[in-house]
C-alpha cells in the first residue's frame, strides 16, 4: 500500500511466498480432528475428560501463540441421580432418555459416565397431568392457545425446539401454569426432512437428544448462586431456593423417536398448520386422553469449570514505516466455554482454528515487518489476515 496515495503496492516474491506459506497452515481438517478428540469421552462439567480437555486447549493456545493460563471456578450444577417420563394412559409407554450406541462412533458408544437425557437448572419434581402440544412454546403460541380455548394450567406441556431459546420454553410454560415440561427436536428442524440423519448425514438421528442448560438467562446469564460476580469457591452464594434463574418445574428433553408417541397419544383440535412437524402423524393439540408422568431428582452441588484464558498483545503501529511497538493495551481474549451436557465438543472447537490462525499471523508479524523497514508496508499482513478471514468463513461462517 503505497503511504502517499493509499494505492496496492505489489508486494515482493519473499512476502507473496510468505502469504502463500500462511495460508498453506490452514488445515480445514483440523476442526474435524479436534471434535473428534474433545468427544471422545463424555465431558459434561466435573467429569475427566473435561479436565482433560481444558489442558488440551491450553495447549493448544500456548502451541500458537497465545499467553494462556486457566482459572478455576465453582459453580452449581446438578446432575440427575433419577428420572423418569412415561405415558401411563390411555397406553403404556417410557422414554429412553439415553442415545443407543452408533457403531463406529467412540463418542456415542462412550456412556461412562455420560448423563442421561437432561437440561440443566430445571427444578426438580414428581408430577402426573394431562399433555398439551405447545409447538415451539414460544409467547405468540400460547396467544394461539388462548384463542383455540385451550390451557395449559395443571397440565405438563411438550415443545419443540426453535424459534427462540431453550430456557423460554419452560419459563413461558410455568408462567402460564404448566406443572412440568419436555422439550424435543422435530425432524422438521433436526432431523430426515432436512438431510440425512447421523451417521449418513449431518442431521440428527430418531434417538438423538439434544441436551443443554434452561437458565432464565434474561435476567442474568452464568452461575446461578453469584449474579455478577465471580464464582470462585469463597464468593458469597445465593440460596438454591432463591435464585430465580433456575426454572419453577421439573423439565425433560427427549428424541423425536420418543416424541412421536407422546404425540400421537394426544387428541382434541388438530394443530394449525404452522404447528405441524414432519413426524408421521396428525399433530393435535390436546389435552388428553394422554396422561404423562414426569420425575427428575438430581445431586445439586457446587462442581469446578475451567476457563481457558488465552490473550495476545497487540501492536501500536508507528506513523512511519518501522517496526511496531507492543502495547499491552490492545489484548485479543479468547475464553474456553465448559460443556454443560454429555459430548458438545461443537460447542468447544467451533472457534479454535481463528485462535490458530491469530497465533499463527503474529508468528508472522516479525517477518512481516522486517520487510516493512526494506519497504513492503505493513498492509501486508492485511491481506495475508484477509485470506485467512475469507478462507475461515467460507469453511465455518461468519467471524464474530
Amino acid at each position: 500500500m503505497s503511504v502517499a496515495f493509499g494505492a496496492p503496492a505489489t508486494p515482493p516474491s519473499s512476502e507473496a511466498t510468505l502469504e502463500r506459506n500462511f495460508d498453506a497452515l490452514i488445515r480445514p481438517d483440523d476442526l474435524r480432528d479436534w471434535m473428534k478428540l474433545l468427544a471422545a469421552q463424555p465431558n459434561h462439567v466435573s467429569s475427566p475428560h473435561d479436565k482433560a480437555n481444558a489442558d488440551q486447549i491450553l495447549a493448544w493456545f500456548k502451541s500458537w501463540g497465545w499467553d494462556a493460563h486457566i482459572e478455576t471456578f465453582w459453580v452449581l450444577y446438578p446432575k440427575p441421580i433419577s428420572e423418569t417420563l412415561e405415558l401411563v394412559g390411555p397406553q403404556k409407554f417410557k422414554a429412553t432418555l439415553q442415545e443407543p450406541p452408533i457403531p463406529g462412533d467412540s463418542s456415542a458408544i462412550a456412556t461412562d459416565p455420560a448423563l442421561p437425557a437432561y437440561v440443566d437448572y430445571q427444578r426438580d419434581g414428581d408430577v402426573t397431568a394431562g399433555l398439551v402440544f405447545v409447538n415451539y412454546g414460544m409467547l405468540d403460541d400460547y396467544k394461539t392457545l388462548q384463542r383455540l380455548g385451550v390451557s395449559v394450567r395443571g397440565k405438563i406441556v411438550i415443545a419443540r425446539y426453535g424459534s427462540g431459546w431453550r430456557g423460554l420454553k419452560p419459563k413461558l410454560a410455568q408462567d402460564h401454569g404448566a406443572i412440568g415440561c419436555i422439550i424435543y427436536s422435530d425432524p422438521a428442524q433436526d432431523g430426515y426432512s432436512i438431510d440425512e440423519t447421523y451417521p449418513n448425514g449431518p442431521m440428527r438421528p430418531p434417538h438423538g437428544v439434544q441436551r443443554g442448560s434452561v437458565l432464565d438467562m434474561g435476567l442474568y446469564p452464568g452461575d446461578p448462586l453469584t449474579p455478577g460476580i465471580g464464582a470462585t469457591r469463597d464468593a458469597k452464594r445465593l440460596r438454591i431456593s432463591d435464585a430465580p434463574t433456575i426454572m419453577k418445574i421439573p423439565v425433560l428433553p427427549i428424541s423425536y423417536a420418543d416424541a412421536q408417541v407422546f404425540l400421537a397419544a394426544l387428541a382434541g383440535q388438530v394443530a394449525p398448520s404452522a404447528w405441524r412437524g414432519a413426524l408421521p402423524i396428525t399433530y393435535r393439540v390436546g389435552p388428553g386422553p394422554a396422561l404423562v408422568h414426569l420425575a427428575v431428582t438430581s445431586d445439586w452441588q457446587l462442581r469446578p469449570i475451567y476457563d481457558v484464558i488465552a490473550t495476545m498483545k497487540g501492536l501500536d503501529l508507528a506513523r512511519s514505516v518501522g517496526r511496531p511497538r507492543q502495547s499491552p493495551r490492545r489484548l485479543g481474549v479468547r475464553r474456553h466455554r465448559p460443556a454443560v451436557g454429555s459430548s458438545r465438543a461443537a460447542c468447544r472447537s467451533q472457534g479454535f482454528r481463528r485462535p490458530r490462525e491469530a497465533g499463527l499471523a503474529a508468528q508472522a508479524h516479525d517477518r512481516l515487518h522486517e520487510l516493512g523497514r526494506r519497504g513492503a508496508h505493513a498492509p501486508g499482513l492485511d491481506r495475508m489476515g484477509g485470506a485467512a478471514r475469507k478462507r475461515t468463513e467460507e469453511e465455518s461462517g461468519p467471524l464474530h
